[in-house]
């Protein structure tokens, strides 16, 4: 089977990379630019694209059964907004499959999306508006929302664990999440990339509250756990500050702040993999 994997070399999408090539498909991996001396060599081959460019797109999905789409914006950006690249990037890409005549259309968007409020957070309202598409599409689809990574969880938390000082919001300690190793997700991805018209919410085995999750590291780190809130209106506040949006973070904080907010727990679990060991493993400096 020929499968056209685009952000094929973002965290995710190299460990979807890994698993296709360990599954013995055909595959174009797409994406801005190829992680040289990944250890993949021979088993892909690579088109350098710019999702907001629909040039760059012609012809890409020529040959192709399915495409899988991990694209979207997941960081703070001067240039691009999640509408460019989440929404617009993502149909461009869709676009071009319904041409070539694709049968299928896998696409990773994030848990909540739909919920009331998410419309307000440019970075899950453009994930739903690319679903919205979807189902109105004229293309077989897959939906993947999945709660979270462990590894982002680890990035965003070391930074306050280096301090010596965890921040959550007041009021919202309870609040809890599945996050699920991405190794165990691509493995998920692959095995259901057949499947027709179907949405996944996709979580880890273990379900943690972010309070849980910021002993947990410290622990890990060697580390007195402090904890001190911060009322959620500050969020807001802190988005809309004229240094915040020049920097392109107002959307990265709006999202901060619905994550810490809302349960964000996926009912189709997947994978071994153990959050508590890995965050183990990486505060231990053993990652």
């Amino acid at each position: 089977m020929k499968v056209l994997l685009a952000g094929a070399f973002g965290n995710l999408g190299f460990e979807i990379l890994k698993t296709l090539a360990e599954t013995g498909h055909e595959i174009i991996a797409a994406d801005l630019r190829e992680k040289e001396n990944n250890g993949l060599e021979g088993k892909y081959t690579f088109k350098a694209i710019d999702a907001t460019n629909p040039k760059t797109l012609e012809g890409l999905c020529d040959g192709v059964d399915i495409v899988i789409t991990t694209m979207g914006l997941t960081t703070a950006s001067t240039k691009f907004t999640a509408y460019d690249i989440d929404y617009q990037g993502n149909m461009n890409l869709y676009h071009e499959a319904v041409r070539a005549g694709v049968k299928k259309f896998n696409y990773i968007s994030v848990i909540a999306c739909d919920q009331p409020g998410a419309e307000e957070v440019p970075m899950l309202h453009a994930k739903f508006k690319v679903e919205e598409e979807l189902r109105k599409g004229s293309l077989e689809y897959v939906i993947y929302r999945p709660t979270g990574y462990f590894y982002d969880i680890a990035k965003v938390f070391k930074p306050y664990v280096d301090k010596g000082e965890m921040q959550l919001l007041k009021g919202y300690h309870g609040v809890k999440a599945n996050v699920v190793d991405c190794p165990d997700f691509a493995k998920f991805i692959v095995e259901h990339m057949e499947d027709t018209n179907k949405l996944y919410e996709v979580g880890g085995k273990e379900t943690y509250t972010y309070e849980e999750m910021a002993k947990m590291c410290f622990r890990a780190a060697g580390k007195p756990c402090v904890i001190k809130d911060s009322p959620i209106w500050m969020f807001g506040l802190l988005a809309n500050l004229p240094k915040i949006k020049k920097a392109g973070k107002h959307d990265i904080i709006l999202f901060s702040k619905w994550t810490l907010s809302h349960d964000l727990v996926g009912n189709d679990v997947t994978g071994d993999h153990s959050f508590a060991e890995y965050i183990k493993e990486y505060f231990g400096g053993k990652k």
